[in-house]
């Protein structure tokens, strides 16, 4: 097996080296007590100087043979066509400004979650998918397939006012789940104010919680009758707000061909380890710059 470097892009850059789809060291810039890495500040060649720096001091200390990068966004050819919630790294080839001579893959972020959790469940031979709760969105498939995959802007409603998603459009899931969306909908409470109202008895937050899950359940149901049936996994900040029972009996109510029943979701915890190691995989397969 070769050694390969995982790299993800979130608030940190999380880096590690990947071996026999394990963790065998790992580095997190910015270092733990010392804030965060603000990319939505940073313009694109800014935010991939900083990038392909630590991933030269890593690859320093650690020789490795590829590099897998995880980045949000629908990446293609190594190039970030879009990424709604970093706008300005539209149309950035971001896999030609971190080329160090090693060669080097970018996927989108929550692909390689999906890549990582199959690899440690030994699950490469099926279809992984995953939700992504936080800020915005994300959806994760692996095996890689042709399409764009931006599940987290499926549309789950028609209501003309939902207007929250960050790249604009109209009635996505990220208009009813997303951080910023929430923020909008409530103006003077947190995400995690309007979960903890709703248990204490809020009305207005308690509808808004089971709308919340059935926004999930619909977009899940999407990709159920797109994709089949299957284990979703949900990770991220907001994956702890997921109410499972509520969950599982929504998309009960929105799949019933019998042929497409019995799919199922789990929540994790370890969601960087798990895409530090997805990108690691993805760099060991090798392919084009995804």
């Amino acid at each position: 097996m070769k050694l390969t470097l995982g790299v993800v892009a979130t608030r940190h850059i999380w880096m590690g080296t990947v071996e026999d789809h394990q963790l065998t060291d790992t580095r997190l810039y910015p270092p733990p007590g010392e804030g965060v890495w603000n990319m939505r500040s940073m313009a694109a060649d800014q935010i991939a100087e900083t990038m392909r720096e630590q991933i030269a001091r890593a690859t320093r200390d650690w020789p490795v043979e590829a590099i897998g990068v995880g980045f949000p966004g629908i990446i293609r050819n190594g190039v970030v066509e879009e990424c709604p919630n970093y706008p300005l790294m539209k149309g950035y080839n971001l896999a030609a400004a971190l080329s160090t001579g090693i060669p080097l893959v970018v996927v989108n972020r929550t692909d390689a979650m999906a890549a990582g959790i199959a690899a440690t469940r030994g699950q490469l031979e099926k279809v992984v998918r995953v939700w992504y709760l936080a800020d915005g969105i994300g959806y994760g498939r692996y095996p890689r397939s042709d399409g764009i995959w931006e599940a987290g802007h499926s549309v789950v409603s028609i209501d003309p006012k939902e207007r929250f998603c960050g790249c604009g459009g109209v009635g996505h899931l990220e208009c009813l789940m997303g951080n910023r969306a929430i923020r909008l909908r409530f103006l003077d409470m947190e995400p995690e104010e309007v979960f903890a109202q709703a248990k204490e008895g809020d009305y207005r937050c308690i509808e808004f919680v089971n709308l919340w899950h059935r926004a999930l359940a619909a977009a899940t149901a999407s990709s159920i009758h797109l994709d089949g049936p299957g284990k979703f996994y949900v990770l991220g900040p907001n994956s702890e707000f997921v109410d499972l029972r509520l969950l599982n009996r929504h998309l009960h109510e929105m799949v019933t061909m019998s042929s497409l029943q019995n799919s199922t979701f789990e929540v994790l915890d370890n969601v960087y380890e798990v895409a530090i190691i997805g990108a690691g995989v993805r760099a060991e397969q090798g392919g084009e710059c995804t």
